[in-house]
């Protein structure tokens, strides 16, 4: 058992929590997280069985008496998003992660934490461990790929959950029941790329952004932080006055996180060097005033690096895609008219990778109005088209439509008044929470979602609240003790 989980309550919970840590389990790379599950399932001697994307449920018979109470699934996915500090060795392939007791906090060693949604899963095989619980009869839904595409749930067939209550443990608010989520989209843009040979007399100059925090691009793009991509945009652009000719530029790793760390490769002409220099350090010092207060540890650096001639990018090529990343809009688009504090609408200019063959550059966007997804997916498009990209746009996934009639929110509210002596808050979350998938592939489906405090997940700074987790987990048990 890990040292940093040693003495936490519940303690059955700690303990899948601190198994499941060991295994891999990025997402699309999942399969040891579902064969573990499904052996836990069996040693306890509960039906389970995994269908063909990887997603596995499992059955618990109802405790005594409590054999006509309609069935409840809990819910939560497998996979999580894998991000670490630039300086840190650790292979998300095969590297266990190294659980730290901070405090009143749980985190890991420079990486994500996977408390998203590791959390769901250790509460669920702690529920299903648990002999002395009183409940209806159980589903456990174990999703895959969540956070790349929600591949899992869009997968999901007639059959394979019976329940039409559902219990999603995939939010990060203590006080909160969510309600709706918003849905959201792809667009990405690809430039085939064209060669010039690095000019004569020219110094290869690496140009950084780092330091920033990142985080999810729905639950944090309402915070003002920075984003890497635009950032160094703005500073090859003032490279570029000095005659900086770009060779390679890549930022981001995850759709749906705000990069934290970009870098460029360019070549100046010597006589310009010093010139180009000056004017970076000059950007490092305006970026870090204008993001001094949400961004801390912004830099901007340009360091000379030695190599051996070399391409540049085509000057029409450089120039298109440095506009269309002036151009793109990164944010928030809209917030909601009729919940003041909710983001309704917003972009995430995500990922460029420089290829052998190609660059491309990824966004996402979200809302929960159908037709604004459409609306700002059809201005990243323009963008992109403008800037003589290929365009590809996913299908996307919905979003899940409030329904503040919900028996299951009555009951959930009812449980959470008797124990904490307050009203829930209730909310929906600017986020592409499974409901709106299983909502869809299961009509008449009742659901609720909840979970104990994270911050920063999608970022190395992850982490969850240890008394929290106490907490929620009491809450879930009353809930499952309330359905009648």
């Amino acid at each position: 058992m890990s040292s940093a989980i040693e003495g936490l309550k519940p303690e059955l919970v700690w303990k899948y929590f601190a198994g499941l840590s060991k295994i891999p389990r990025g997402s699309k790379n999942e399969a040891a997280a579902g064969a573990w599950v499904l052996k836990v399932a069996k040693q306890l001697g509960l039906e389970a069985r995994q269908d063909r994307w990887g997603n596995v449920v499992a059955r618990k018979p109802a405790s005594p008496g409590r054999e006509r109470t309609p069935s409840v699934c809990l819910q939560g996915h497998l996979d999580m998003v894998c991000e670490k500090r630039p300086d840190l060795k650790h292979d998300f392939l095969k590297d266990p992660l190294n659980l730290v007791r901070d405090g009143e906090w749980l985190r890991a060693d420079g990486t994500t934490l996977g408390a998203d949604n590791g959390i769901a899963v250790a509460s669920a095989l702690a529920i299903m461990e648990d002999r002395s619980l009183e409940h209806g009869p159980l589903e456990f839904l174990f999703t895959v790929d969540e956070e790349t595409g929600l591949t899992g749930a869009k997968g999901l067939e007639p059959g394979f959950v019976t329940s039409r209550i559902l219990l999603n443990l995939d939010s990060e608010e203590e006080t909160a029941l969510f309600v709706g989520c918003s849905g959201g989209r792809d667009t990405n843009g690809n430039w085939a790329l064209e060669w010039d040979a690095a000019p004569a007399g020219s110094v290869a100059l690496e140009i950084t952004v780092g330091g920033l925090r990142g985080g999810h691009s729905g639950l944090e793009i309402d915070k003002g932080r920075g984003n890497a991509i635009k950032i160094l945009g703005r500073a090859l652009r003032l490279a570029g006055e000095s005659g900086a000719r770009l060779a390679r530029m890549d930022g981001g790793n995850k759709r749906n996180a705000i990069p934290r760390d970009a870098v460029a490769l360019v070549w100046v002409p010597k006589a310009k060097l010093a010139g180009a220099t000056a004017a970076l350090e000059e950007f490092d010092r305006v970026a870090r005033a204008e993001l001094a207060t949400v961004e801390p540890g912004l830099r901007v650096t340009a360091t000379a690096v030695k190599t051996r001639g070399g391409k540049v990018f085509r000057r029409p090529l450089q120039k298109k895609l440095l506009q269309v990343i002036s151009g793109l809009p990164h944010g928030v688009i809209k917030m909601s008219a009729e919940i003041s504090w909710l983001v309704e609408t917003s972009t995430n200019v995500a990922v460029i990778a420089t290829g052998k063959k190609s660059v491309s550059l990824a966004t996402s966007q979200r809302s929960s109005v159908a037709s604004e997804i459409q609306e700002i997916g059809d201005t990243v498009v323009a963008v992109l088209e403008l800037g003589g990209a290929e365009v590809h746009v996913s299908d996307g996934y919905p979003g899940w439509k409030p329904n503040l009639d919900s028996p299951i929110l009555k009951t959930a509210a009812g449980t959470y008044r008797r124990l904490r002596g307050s009203e829930p808050d209730v909310k929906a979350v600017h986020a592409g929470l499974e409901c709106g998938i299983i909502g869809e592939r299961y009509p008449g489906m009742d659901m609720v979602s909840f979970g104990p405090v994270l911050e920063s997940v999608h970022s190395p700074e992850e982490r969850i609240h240890v008394g929290s987790v106490g907490r929620f987990y009491e809450f879930l048990l009353a809930i499952l003790k309330d359905v009648k």
